[in-house]
């Protein structure tokens, strides 16, 4: 909880604390202090996956992130002990499916359970990066929908808020995109907005509009998973400022292939902007061998080790949308808001 800081805030918490839990979660009273605001019968806990993201996020609303401890037993199973208590509050835990996968997946599976047996009043997943996200549709006979397998975990874990057969407020970074583009690439008027693939179409199209600037998109045949074997561009980029926008960036061969494509069709300048860097193998080193004006990802994924290795990368902070969905969700009150705009 925030500090006491005067007489008023005094008054402030006696206020909240004579409410009932559902009138304490339906108001937030602004105490007249900068980023400052009290936020009762709510907790936010930090996996191990992003403890930098979860801090900012903490730091955001305002309060401190919630006690729990988590390490491994010898035979390497997760071991979650919540330091706190729990009983009847609105809990939020952060976790985003990076780095080690399927450890981070069952560490988020066993804090919603302790965190739902010990009478938390409500338990809500913030994952930045949803695991096995890929593996959302059964595209080839006998392959799993593992997408839906986690959310069904996550639902037996006993999330209230999250995925498919619960309530699921998906949030976009594509508000925080067109601001980075409007601060960031001059000339942003003439651009166009490309597509590495025809799945992408909707989303840059999207941003086009908003933008007011035309788009294009790479036609690709893979040969298998991961492996491109040709790319046709349908646009024109001569003499243009082309941005590529994508969801993620894993091995990183198509973005860079699909860069290529664009600077031998005459673009003045090429940027990348991805929502997830994954940066798989020697992905990093691909991106410095191509000729990219800047690589721009969120932090949905710790990125501080990689822009070590790469100049070019660039990174929009999320944590004042998770924080903001986090409020708006804690409040009861609408999160459409960000499908449009970004907390200032």
């Amino acid at each position: 909880m925030p500090t006491i800081q005067c007489e008023y805030d005094k008054w402030i918490y006696k206020v909240f604390n004579q409410r009932s839990l559902t009138q304490r979660r339906a108001n937030v009273i602004y105490s007249g202090h900068s980023n400052y605001f009290a936020m009762p019968n709510i907790k936010v806990f930090c996996g191990s996956s992003h403890p930098l993201l979860g801090e900012r996020v903490c730091n955001r609303l305002g309060i401190a992130n919630g006690e729990v401890t988590l390490k491994k037993f010898s035979n390497r199973e997760t071991s979650v002990e919540i330091g706190e208590s729990v009983r009847g509050e609105d809990v939020y835990i952060i976790q985003s499916g990076s780095g080690d996968i399927n450890d981070n997946l069952m560490e988020l599976l066993i804090m919603v359970h302790a965190c739902k047996i010990a009478s938390a009043d409500r338990v809500t997943a913030i994952i930045p990066l949803f695991p096995y996200a890929r593996q959302d549709k059964k595209d080839k006979s006998r392959a799993p929908i593992s997408a839906k397998l986690v959310a069904n975990m996550l639902s037996v874990a006993g999330t209230d808020h999250g995925f498919f057969d619960i309530p699921v407020d998906n949030l976009y970074a594509e508000p925080a995109v067109l601001r980075w583009i409007k601060e960031n690439v001059e000339g942003y008027e003439e651009a166009v907005i490309v597509s590495p693939d025809a799945g992408g179409a909707k989303r840059v199209t999207s941003i086009a509009d908003k933008l007011n600037c035309d788009f294009a998109l790479i036609h690709k045949e893979r040969k298998r998973a991961n492996e491109v074997a040709t790319m046709v561009l349908v646009g024109d980029v001569k003499e243009k400022i082309a941005i590529l926008v994508d969801d993620m960036a894993d091995t990183c061969g198509t973005m860079c292939l699909a860069g290529d494509k664009l600077f031998k069709a005459g673009a003045s300048k090429v940027y990348a902007i991805l929502t997830h860097g994954i940066f798989s193998g020697n992905a990093l080193e691909k991106i410095n061998n191509t000729p990219f004006e800047a690589v721009v990802v969120t932090n949905s994924i710790p990125q501080e080790h990689h822009r070590k290795k790469c100049p070019k990368l660039k990174v929009i902070d999320i944590g004042m949308i998770l924080a903001e969905a986090i409020r708006r969700t804690h409040n009861g009150e609408s999160v459409s808001y960000l499908f449009n705009n970004v907390p200032m």
